[in-house]
């Protein structure tokens, strides 16, 4: 067996192979000419102080033959006549879901209201270049699910939800970089993630699942109490036992299906507020203790942070923190304004943004007058409407600079941005509610003083932030994950408030293949 150690080391010794197999060799208590072999298993950077250092937990082989320790040979056999499953969806969910199902010997056939990813591109430049929405293939709906235009962070809080390790081996095995298994914080990249995600759909045809693009899920037939079957495209019936549905957090048309068909659903809390883009320069001296302006050390990557702090009795924190990024516009219809962050493999843009957001709930709901299983939902829709108005229209996102957002007043002039479809001037005390905006201009003061130089009138301050999560809830049963009320309807991931990112909605997809062979296997 290898020797497993950890080493901290400086970020260029860990780039130099001769330095780090002798240091490797120390804490081996070996010589380096006795290293046949060593494997990365775990990389961190710790940059709290100056002497910033790079943290490698390696499996080290002495004299003995290597072995991958993060060798993986999934079953991807041949389910042409396999029962079927069908999934609403082609997200991280969807995708992970209909892998799950073929290891386990079963064929998915994967329903997507949106394009494929190579199609879905000529709506995305319709929307950075002349503000148009297309309500069915935009930065949310499409192959890839949101989380194809999103950054590609594959990172989660949610260890005992599921297999983060294999999750993260199929985004190798359909073409990520291996690094990503190694590191704290992995991460792809949005330029990455559509060849990656279209690798895993042919990989299902070639089993002989099925994805059908342009297929949307307009209705669920229920007869006591018992799926039947769907209808897509509002023609099509198609008689089945079992859904999965991973439709994403943004599919309000199906949270209104379901309450329509009083199928038992939830208001969730959920979080909401802005964008804030600062100079990914100005990130880098903060975190890395460089003079102002400074460069950073080759070695580094550029910097990100996590900031959260309490103000006026709410949780004010950062989200989906983008180094080197875009700001991208994700709305779904007309009429609304809601803005995204997302970063290429090598985050080397001119700037750093971030969600920063506050978390709110069924009693904000009810000062707008919103109640029941849609209030949250129709409150998040009147806050992007609001966006939507203060900007102007075409997805131009209305924006303050960060010293003019805390003091309340107009900007007469706002900082450079990647922002494609442009920014306006306007206050966001007329787009978000009241709470939630002094929460924000007491959390920005707040975080300049943790973070030097955050709180800078070059920063812009842009409207809205507001999917970072889904404002509903589909209840479902602990143990077999299906819906509490409706047996073979198996709420999933996102959309269902089972999951809150790429990776925990990958876990969350194949948990529920499991149970729905289970199902089928009564």
């Amino acid at each position: 067996m290898p020797q497993n150690v950890t080493i901290r080391i400086s970020p260029a010794e860990a780039a130099n192979e001769t330095i780090l197999k002798q240091r490797l060799a120390v804490a081996a208590k070996t010589k380096p000419e006795n290293i046949n072999a060593y494997q990365i298993i775990r990389r961190s950077l710790d940059a709290r102080s100056r002497n910033i250092v790079t943290q490698l937990q390696v499996n080290v082989f002495i004299h003995e033959e290597f072995f991958d320790a993060f060798d993986f040979n999934p079953n991807l056999q041949n389910v042409a006549n396999a029962p079927e499953v069908y999934i609403a969806g082609a997200g991280p969910a969807g995708l992970f879901a209909a892998l799950e199902l073929i290891e386990q010997g079963l064929k998915p056939i994967i329903i997507e209201r949106g394009k494929n990813v190579r199609d879905r591109r000529r709506d995305l430049a319709a929307m950075n270049k002349e503000g148009i929405v297309n309500p069915e293939s935009n930065y949310c709906y499409g192959e890839g699910g949101a989380g194809t235009y999103s950054d590609g962070k594959l990172y989660t809080r949610s260890t005992k939800r599921g297999n983060i390790l294999k999750s993260l081996q199929w985004f190798v095995h359909f073409g990520a970089t291996e690094r990503i298994l190694q590191e704290a914080h992995p991460h792809i990249g949005t330029n990455k993630l559509p060849g990656i995600i279209a690798n895993m759909r042919e990989a299902i045809i070639e089993c002989r699942g099925e994805v059908l693009f342009d297929t949307k899920l307009t209705d669920i037939v229920i007869e006591n109490n018992q799926i039947k079957g769907i209808e897509l495209n509002n023609d099509t019936r198609i008689k089945t036992s079992s859904l999965i549905l991973a439709t994403g957090h943004s599919a309000r048309d199906i949270f209104r299906m379901l309450d329509a068909k009083k199928v038992l659903i939830e208001a969730k809390p959920f979080a909401l507020g802005v964008r804030i883009e600062h100079h990914q320069s100005l990130i880098d001296s903060a975190q890395y203790h460089c003079s102002p302006g400074g460069q950073r050390n080759e070695y580094l990557p550029p910097a990100s942070y996590s900031l959260v702090s309490q103000e006026a009795g709410r949780g004010v924190f950062s989200f989906c923190m983008c180094p080197g990024g875009i700001i991208a516009p994700a709305s779904t219809d007309e009429g609304e304004l809601v803005v995204n962050g997302w970063s290429p493999s090598k985050r080397d843009g001119f700037f750093a943004n971030s969600g920063m957001v506050v978390t709110v709930d069924e009693n904000d709901f009810a000062k707008y007058g919103f109640t029941g299983p849609l209030a949250g939902m129709n409150f998040q829709q009147m806050v992007e409407k609001k966006a939507w108005e203060v900007g102007g229209g075409k997805l131009k996102a209305p924006a303050q600079r960060m010293t003019d957002f805390v003091k309340g007043r107009l900007s007469n002039t706002l900082n450079d941005s990647s922002y494609l479809p442009g920014l306006t001037s306007g206050l966001l005390s007329d787009v978000l509610p009241k709470e939630i905006h002094n929460s924000l201009q007491l959390g920005f003061q707040t975080f300049g003083k943790k973070m030097n130089g955050y709180f800078t009138e070059e920063a812009n301050v842009v409207a809205t932030e507001s999917r970072t999560s889904s404002p509903v809830r589909i209840p479902r049963n602990d143990e077999t994950l299906e819906h509490v009320q409706v047996a073979g309807l198996f709420p999933c991931a996102e959309g269902a408030g089972y999951a809150g990112g790429i990776i925990s909605a990958a876990m969350d997809g194949a948990k529920v293949a499991i149970a729905v062979k289970n199902f089928l296997n009564k």
